[in-house]
């Protein structure tokens, strides 16, 4: 079965979140950790993430991507906001072990000018500093368009990050469909290509999650705006080969796309029809 998903609003908590995704068909879903442009988080309530850990049993949701807020640069040339995304991170993940075994993903930043060796090297550093043999939440390094000084736009940005991460069984990656494309990755004509380099560079073994987004912008073009499946450059035909890829087809899919909730469970039902495992 398809595991696909969308971003979901955490504000009304973890079971009111369940109770979406199963009424658009989700069985898995993406949410904000805290305020995605700024760094408050409500206070954990256990009574209602019982009652939602019952309800995804029950319906068979999991997999869940949690993300961090998109305020935080882990590799920003300002100490006090590195120490910032460190400190957002690391609460984060101490939260989530209420809600055990899934995914985290962040965007892992821009080097505002200092260089890619030394914002991937910030990077690695931030996680190492933040990962514990104790959790149990998988983190996500995000693949990334490329855009102004942001690393990641490139795979083996990301092979570096990884290598550099002490305990490696608590790190893994998104792929970013959009954002790989917008990075020059020719997913539409090569996919199969652009997953053999993806596979050399970084390893398949470590690929987790995918944010299945369409892209208002030509290949290449180093920006980052997302398109509803079918209406962008990567079209409807090339994401269909993507969610059926055999070396893509049983991972979680999370949709990024400007949907309100009907909007959603339109594509979820569309992508649910093209998927032929």
């Amino acid at each position: 079965m398809l595991k696909i998903g969308c971003h979901l609003s955490a504000s009304a908590g973890y079971l009111a979140m369940g109770e979406a995704a199963k009424s658009i068909g989700a069985n898995t879903f993406a949410f904000f950790t805290r305020n995605p442009r700024g760094g408050s988080a409500k206070a954990i309530n256990e009574k209602d993430i019982a009652r939602f850990l019952e309800f995804a049993e029950d319906n068979g949701i999991s997999s869940l991507v949690a993300h961090s807020p998109y305020t935080l640069n882990p590799c920003s040339a300002k100490p006090e906001l590195r120490e910032f995304a460190r400190r957002t991170m690391a609460d984060d993940l101490a939260r989530l072990e209420y809600t055990p075994g899934n995914f985290y993903n962040f965007h892992p930043g821009s080097h505002t000018g200092q260089g890619e060796d030394i914002g991937i090297n910030q990077c690695a550093d931030m996680l190492n500093s933040i990962i514990t043999d104790e959790q149990s939440t998988t983190i996500l390094i995000e693949t990334m368009s490329g855009k102004g000084s942001e690393i990641c736009g490139d795979f083996s940005h990301v092979s570096r990050i990884i290598s550099m991460v002490e305990r490696k069984d608590k790190i893994g990656v998104c792929l970013d469909t959009c954002h790989i494309w917008d990075a020059g990755y020719d997913i539409v004509n090569n996919l199969d290509g652009v997953i053999s380099e993806f596979d050399k560079i970084i390893g398949l073994k470590n690929l987790k999650a995918i944010h299945l987004n369409d892209s208002l912008n030509q290949r290449g073009s180093h920006k980052d705006r997302h398109a509803k499946i079918g209406e962008g450059y990567i079209g409807k035909e090339a994401l269909f080969q993507v969610i059926n890829h055999e070396a893509l087809c049983n991972l979680p899919f999370i949709l990024e796309t400007p949907n309100d909730m009907e909007g959603y469970k339109n594509e979820i039902s569309i992508l649910r029809e093209a998927y032929l495992h």
